[in-house]
């Protein structure tokens, strides 16, 4: 199912994440890796990104974490297995809050593994796992694959893989956040608005995996509701969206393109319509119309010249929430800032992220369940 990888070595599925964890727990570091869990410039891939000569891989592991990588959270028949990685803070004594990271990309195009190639390479993760956070970084399938609602419904199957299988990566099941940035951005806001929703789960992994309908393998989380089986939750208790779409027919409308491009848009392709032509679907997958006063604690943060995701898009989802009753929303605008923070040092944006989710996750409180 999965490869955990503690100094380059890698233990294949869920009996060998425990074996990765286990040696980590010892303090043991195979293959000569340091006692913090980072390994040797010789031990770990390099990353390169081009768009035309692709991409090689990143580092076999986050700085100062256990990595569990090509964990297969699904599997849809006639589709790509869905992965994801894991990278839990090496030594951790506990169940520790975990992130689940969202890529962007225009819902077209991404990967689990890369951040914008302006960002550090392993600066957010690092720092999130620095932060005492787990992350785990998911792929989801891309418009050229399957439309709206689907990614949303793979990220929710992602969601409860992680509930279903927390004590064995060492992650707090009730202590769950989500960010991402871009398209990515809009996926993880719709995550965080749309926990309760029954209609918007979707059937991916169900019966799968251990998560299935009543009666399949569904584990209850103490403290997080679950659906009307008693199964995990896709609900998160935090989260921070970087520079997303959020009300698709206002943002289809700011590209300014003529009606017969209106379809190339990237937001068209992975509707499956213009707004024009399927204003519902474009409402129902817009985080303003999910906005709610029980939303979680929601960081919202762009760039003041994002010529890609117009600020706008964040203010109305900001709007949207404050008018809802919602109790924790946060609006972070950077100063001459483009889309993935272009034109400015990401670190402190970057760094604001990561302070949020820590704070929120860290001291969430989480009711008991009746």
């Amino acid at each position: 199912m999965s490869a955990a990888e503690v100094g380059g070595v890698a233990h294949e599925g869920i009996a060998g994440e425990v074996v990765a964890a286990e040696m980590s727990a010892a303090g043991l570091a195979p293959n000569g890796e340091t006692a913090d869990g980072t390994a040797s410039a010789e031990m770990i891939g390099i990353a390169v990104t081009t768009g035309s000569l692709g991409a090689l891989d990143v580092p076999a592991t986050v700085r100062g974490a256990t990595s569990h990588r090509g964990i297969v959270y699904a599997e849809v028949r006639g589709f790509r297995p869905l992965l994801m990685d894991v990278h839990v803070p090496f030594g951790a004594t506990g169940p520790v809050p975990c992130v689940m990271w969202v890529h962007g990309g225009g819902w077209e195009v991404g990967d689990r593994r890369f951040t914008p190639p302006n960002w550090p390479v392993d600066l957010l993760f690092g720092s999130l796992v620095d932060a005492g956070l787990a992350v785990a970084t998911v792929d989801y399938r891309l418009s050229g694959e399957a439309r709206y609602p689907a990614p949303l419904h793979d990220l929710k199957a992602a969601v409860r893989f992680l509930r279903t299988h927390a004590e064995v990566l060492g992650i707090d099941a009730a202590r769950l956040g989500v960010s991402g940035e871009s398209a990515g951005g809009h996926l993880a806001a719709m995550i965080a608005l749309t926990g309760d929703v029954p209609r918007l789960e979707g059937t991916v992994a169900l019966g799968n995996v251990g998560v299935g309908a009543a009666g399949e393998g569904h584990v209850g989380v103490p403290g997080v509701p679950g659906d009307a089986g008693g199964g995990p939750s896709s609900a998160v208790q935090a989260a921070a969206i970087l520079y997303g779409v959020t009300d698709f027919t206002a943002q289809v409308a700011s590209l300014g393109l003529p009606p017969g491009e209106i379809p190339d848009a990237p937001e068209a392709r992975f509707l499956g319509a213009t707004p024009e032509q399927a204003p519902s679907v474009a409402t129902a997958a817009s985080p303003v119309t999910h906005a709610t006063s029980s939303a979680p604690p929601m960081l919202l943060i762009s760039g003041d010249r994002d010529s890609v995701v117009p600020l706008d898009q964040s203010e109305r989802l900001r709007d949207a929430l404050l008018r809802a009753g919602a109790t924790d929303v946060v609006l972070e605008v950077i100063a001459g800032a483009d889309h993935c923070f272009d034109g400015v040092d990401p670190a402190p944006a970057l760094a604001t992220v990561v302070t949020f989710l820590a704070t929120r996750l860290h001291t969430a409180q989480i009711p008991k369940a009746p």
